[in-house]
């Protein structure tokens, strides 16, 4: 009897191991064939979209990641006009929304919104030293003094139980939410002699040793030290602490990008989305009733105080994992 031409022989190679389905242009995650004949299922769900063809697979991660930086324009856009707003770089926002609605994990969450918040900072400070409301001066002391608080002010600071610190700090912003609608000064910048001078370099110490301390500062701590130390506007202390977060932003990203701690499109994602509503809401800043503005600003250190109260009692803290 001769053999059939139409049925496939037996080739070189059948009996080694080959991917399930590949002949089709697929293959499965998680199945391939062992020598023996038999069927191995490996558990490697480590990511979204394991139990789909290789190639359907890849679409759902990429659907996923995408819906991901959609989520992250949206942070972007509201943390950008909350810094616009008031002067801060806008990670009291940006960290929660990455941890509770990306699920990034704490520390990266830090690192990718201090990335992100460059690009805000800059469109901020844009916006307010376009209204004139930039007192260079100023941001140049409290630059210096926050370089000086990060590599001194936090050994001293360290020797103080954490919890006591964060509860001094939370009645300092108390205290600084019911003194500023009292301390609305006319809007143009002010002349900076050496006793202010000397108050500034102070300022931009207490915000560089608290934001490497607590995780908390820059605007949070140099807007109201403008205002009720040096008698600054409030509209010129919050485009002089968007000028002063820039450079210390890039510093804490280069430092973390060689690390591998952040995720680079994620933060474009919310640096890009955040550029627009920063410089809007910085104009807007500008021109919004000062009073009104430091109530405004009062009720952004009142949330930040009772977050610094919670952590300090041992308390969740929404946005923050322990």
């Amino acid at each position: 009897m001769r053999e059939d031409p139409r049925l496939a022989g037996t080739r070189p190679g059948d009996d080694q191991d080959w991917a399930v389905g590949a002949e089709n242009g697929f293959t499965l995650d998680g199945i391939e064939r062992r020598e023996e004949g038999g069927i191995r299922h490996e558990s490697d769900c480590s990511d979204r979209g394991c139990g789909y063809p290789r190639n359907v697979a890849d679409g759902v991660r990429t659907s996923v990641r995408r819906h991901d930086l959609m989520r992250a324009g949206g942070i972007g856009a509201v943390a950008g006009g909350l810094s616009g707003l008031f002067g801060v770089g806008g990670g009291i926002l940006i960290v929660p929304g990455l941890v509770l609605l990306l699920g990034m994990a704490q520390r990266r969450a830090h690192a990718t919104s201090l990335a992100s918040i460059v690009p805000i900072a800059v469109a901020g400070t844009a916006g307010y030293a376009v209204a004139g409301a930039v007192a260079w001066l100023a941001a140049g002391l409290l630059a210096a003094g926050g370089a000086l608080g990060a590599v001194l002010g936090t050994q001293a600071l360290r020797r103080i139980p954490e919890r006591a610190l964060r509860i001094t700090f939370a009645a300092f912003l108390l205290v600084a939410a019911g003194a500023l609608p009292f301390e609305v000064t006319a809007e143009r910048v002010p002349s900076i002699d050496v006793v202010a001078g000397m108050l500034l370099v102070v300022v931009g110490m207490v915000a560089g040793a608290m934001a490497g301390l607590l995780g908390v500062g820059g605007g949070i701590v140099m807007v109201p030290g403008l205002v009720l130390l040096a008698g600054v506007p409030q509209s010129v202390a919050k485009g002089t602490s968007l000028l002063v977060i820039i450079p210390t932003a890039l510093v804490g990203t280069v430092r973390n990008v060689s690390h591998g701690d952040v995720d680079l499109p994620v933060a474009a994602a919310v640096g890009l989305a955040g550029v627009a509503t920063s410089f809007v809401a910085s104009i807007l800043a500008v021109e919004m009733n000062p009073v009104l503005s430091a109530i405004l600003f009062g009720a952004l250190l009142v949330a930040m105080a009772a977050r610094l109260l919670l952590a300090a009692r041992g308390r969740p803290v929404p946005g923050e994992r322990p």
